[in-house]
């Protein structure tokens, strides 16, 4: 018997499927050791030894693979054709040897597709484990190790706050944060537009002002109202005839197939996944045999590929579709690595795999590889221009047709904030013609700051900088969202307070390990390792000789000196110029109350960083880190606000470090209320109503209790009788009437009804049916762990795998197993109820026996 390995159960039922009887083919469930997360994993004192330990929860997995090992005559390691799958095989291979379970006979073998005969030929060309491939990744690992391990420790002694830093993480956080600073920064101008709305023949078309008074239009050459209603009133009153007319044939070529990031961010654009999703499909489909290996840098097709792809062309179209010779793409991305094919159908006579997303994503790869065979495209692009009597005033249309449309019958490939002006078609004009004015719009604009990061864009840069490799993204970017340094709305990417300050951090104390050229010449380094160029340790100790001291200089600086050396470092950005010339650091709150030497500055407290007044404790004044300058909602508005209409009290508006709120009175007697975000028109009366709060509405009718209306943590709510129901605003507590109350009220107890309430549990993932039980699989929360279940048995998924990306197929093994071991302990039978403990060691006195009952 053969012992073959792969990483994933779908793929061993496959190619176990494709090989026969004569071999057993068992899944690793990806990796099945790592370094612990404890201090001394690697040790660099001692040649940068690594300890290994196997997963908890790869115990008995792992031993069926010993034992089945022990009985093979041939191991064959089939992971996937990668680092990471070069490791898992190693990874399996030593830990065989301890155990004393290796066969006579090991061999690697590789293929970029799962199809059988892709596989039956990796089987007849085995080869022994890449040893320099081994090294790269032992080195990449103890690389992120040692920085995380290193550097994690002093952010929780010197940066309040922040949970941890990594090496390639740390890096697209700072692209996120200077990206912000770039929008802070960014000073919008004014410019102004003047568009004539033609006819000619019957067909509308547009022309744009691009002369006038004799001197050509810039982009900012119209900058006010003033001289746009000129220029507007200028064409309104000319008469245009066409100057001339100029036409330019324009070719477009296709774009390669996917590679692994290009697949990432075109998904992104087109489909709205996310790069983890996106990653999770496509591992779905390689291992349906649906697709080539999705994690590849190359961007180039097998021959046989391509023979199929131009044979599909022509069956589908025409031969004027398929260009005379196949075309040949070479990769521009920095720290390539072409050893794998493009991500391409296996079969291009296949047009379908998968169903829901995952048909989705197939359809867009199918589309990608053939179009990349395809004919050039043929577009026409004209442009005509007008001008007035005078000549001092100029317009100019421009359009786009297709001639022929090549590849553009297939695929058109995304961009990334895209602006297509010249996408109209024009109407036929000829030197002489005299086009009829419709109407003449001067319109307003402003520039624009650069558009915060995609994770299509975000991935672009990355791969462009030459950081991290393109199958790390995903989990990067997930990391990223899961510490909260940054937060996502509408497919943006905003930075956090966290984020911000830890970049600053490191900018401050690190510069070189976050500087985008240290990070990618590492990525340069780990090539030459993998290529066999240079022993890995050798790159270790030079990364550690440097990095260490580093370390632990900024560990023996008092927290004090790490805030002041910060409080310097964002001096810019916390206390920006005032527009008065007065002084940025001075407290306000000090100078209505005419204290003196009010100065603000950075402090760190037990939930992060926020600004406060030298004057402390007399003087109380904060904001939050992230509100620089102390403007909009910041202290630059604090003070006295009014009176209490009844009280009369000074109610006074703050900043704390939690944002804006109102006090009155003060010491432990004070009453405060913070100002809610969706108030935008905030005064005294406001400031009153929250403080008066909770507000009672009156009793329920059926209960005769009290409905409460108040603003909590989560924002505002109802309450009754230990009962909640949500409102949907702050103005809603004010407003809310009886009847009102009891309807949301009985609708939070009708969704909770039968234990559903507060909050049941959403599944991650709905998979499908299960083939023996019938019972819908889905992927759930649980409060040990995320676990799969088909409604009756619940398996609980290892820990080294994502939930996200549990597929059908692993699903239905894991509840298999499961159910095959019977109901776990406590489950299944009654409990039998311990006896009551012996109290004396006397016995008892035998109990009499009742008299029978006479009939």
């Amino acid at each position: 018997m053969q012992l073959v390995i792969v990483e994933s159960p779908a793929k061993a039922k496959t190619i176990e499927k494709y090989l026969g009887k004569d071999f057993k083919v068992l899944a690793s469930y990806g990796h099945v050791r790592d370094l612990p997360p404890k201090d001394g994993s690697v040790k660099p004192d001692e040649d940068f030894a690594m300890d290994w330990e196997l997963y908890r929860d790869k115990q008995s997995r792992f031993k069926e693979i010993a034992d089945a090992a022990k009985g093979a005559s041939r191991l064959v390691l089939a992971t996937d054709p990668d680092r990471e799958g070069e490791a898992i095989s190693w990874h399996v291979l030593e830990l065989l040897k301890k155990r004393k379970s290796l066969p006579a006979s090991v061999d690697r073998v590789t293929f970029n597709a799962i199809t059988k005969q892709a596989v039956t030929q990796a089987m007849e060309k085995p080869r022994e484990l890449d040893q320099p491939l081994i090294d790269a990744y032992l080195a990449r690992r103890a690389l992120d190790y040692l920085f995380g391990f290193t550097l994690s420790p002093v952010l929780w002694r010197k940066l309040p706050g922040a949970k941890s830093a990594g090496r390639v993480q740390s890096v697209a956080l700072r692209l996120i944060v200077e990206r912000e600073r770039e929008i802070e920064a960014f000073r919008a101008d004014e410019y102004w537009n003047v568009v004539a709305r033609m006819q000619h023949d019957g067909t509308e078309f547009d022309a744009r002002l691009v002369r006038f008074r004799g001197e050509k239009l810039e982009k900012l050459s119209l900058g006010h109202e003033g001289i746009a209603l000129e220029a507007k009133a200028a064409v309104e009153a000319g008469r245009f005839t066409v100057e001339g007319v100029e036409t330019k044939p324009v070719k477009r070529n296709p774009a390669p197939p996917f590679t692994t990031s290009t697949l990432q961010q075109e998904a992104a654009r087109k489909l709205g996944y996310s790069a983890q999703h996106t990653m999770r499909l496509a591992q779905s489909l390689y291992e349906a045999g649906a697709i080539t290996y999705m994690r590849t840098d190359g961007v180039q097709m097998d021959m046989s590929a391509i023979h199929a792809a131009r044979d599909a062309i022509t069956a589908r179209f025409s031969e004027d579709y398929r260009p005379e010779k196949p075309r040949f793409y070479s990769t521009k991305a920095k720290n390539a690595q072409e050893a794998h094919e493009a991500i391409r159908p296996t079969d291009f006579t296949r047009e379908r795999a998968g169903t829901g997303d995952e048909a989705k994503l197939y359809d867009l790869i199918f589309k990608r590889a053939m179009a990349s065979q395809m004919a050039t495209a043929l577009l026409e692009r004209t442009t005509v221009t007008l001008r007035d009597a005078t000549g001092s005033h100029e317009l100019r249309a421009t359009g786009q047709v297709i001639r022929f449309p090549g590849f553009l019958a297939v695929y058109q490939e995304g961009l990334d904030d895209a602006d297509d002006e010249e996408g109209g078609l024009l109407p036929v004009m000829k030197s002489g013609d005299c086009p009829a004015k419709r109407g003449v719009e001067a319109t307003q604009h402003f520039t624009q700051p650069p558009p915060r990061f995609s994770e299509a864009s975000l991935v672009k840069r990355l791969e462009e900088l030459g950081i991290g490799r393109p199958s790390t993204y995903a989990a990067t970017i997930q990391t990223l969202r899961d510490r909260a340094y940054v937060r996502m709305e509408k497919n943006r990417f905003f930075a956090e307070e966290s984020g911000r300050l830890l970049t600053a951090f490191l900018e401050r104390f690190f510069p070189t390990y976050v500087a985008y050229d240290f990070t990618a010449g590492m990525e340069d380094e780990l090539d030459v390792v993998s290529d066999g160029r240079e022993d890995y340790k050798a790159l270790l100790a030079r990364f550690w000789r440097d990095f260490k001291p580093k370390a632990d200089e900024v560990m023996e600086k008092l927290p004090s000196e790490v805030t002041e050396a910060l409080d310097d470092y964002l001096s810019d950005f916390l206390f920006p110029p005032r527009e008065d010339g007065s002084d940025p650091r001075a407290c306000p709150l000090c100078a209505a109350e005419g204290r003196a030497n009010g100065r603000l500055s950075l402090r760190g407290g037990r939930f992060g960083a926020f600004v406060a007044c030298a004057n402390y404790p007399e003087c109380k004044y904060t904001r939050r880190f992230a509100q620089p300058g102390g403007e909009g909602e910041g202290g630059a508005e604090d003070g006295v606000i009014g009176q209490h209409p009844e009280t009369g009290e000074d109610i006074h508006r703050k900043s704390g470090r939690f944002g804006p709120y109102v006090q009155m009175g003060d010491g432990k007697e004070a009453k405060r209320a913070s100002i809610p975000k969706d108030l935008d028109d905030f005064d005294l009366d406001w400031a009153v109503k929250l403080l008066d709060l909770p507000r009672i509405i009156g009793a329920h009718p059926d209960t005769g209790l009290e409905i409460e209306a108040n603003i909590g943590r989560y924002g505002p709510y109802l309450r009754h009788d230990g009962k909640y129901g949500k409102l949907s605003n702050t103005r809603e507590v004010f407003e809310v009437g009886m009847n009102r109350a009891v309807d949301i009220l009985a609708q939070a107890a009708n969704r909770g009804a039968g234990g559903a309430a507060r909050g049941k549990a959403e599944p991650i993932a709905t998979l499908g049916m299960h083939p023996t039980s019938g019972g819908e699989i889905k992927v759930m929360p649980g409060r040990y762990g995320p676990y799969v279940t088909d409604g009756t048995t619940n398996a609980t998924i290892p820990r080294d795998a994502k939930p996200e990306e549990v597929t059908l197929e692993v699903a239905i093994e894991l509840i298999d197993d499961r159910a095959a071991k019977g109901p776990a302990k406590g489950k299944g039978k009654a409990k039998k109820k311990a006896a009551p403990k012996k109290t004396a060691t006397k016995k008892a006195p035998a109990k009499k026996k009742a008299p029978a009952k006479k009939a």
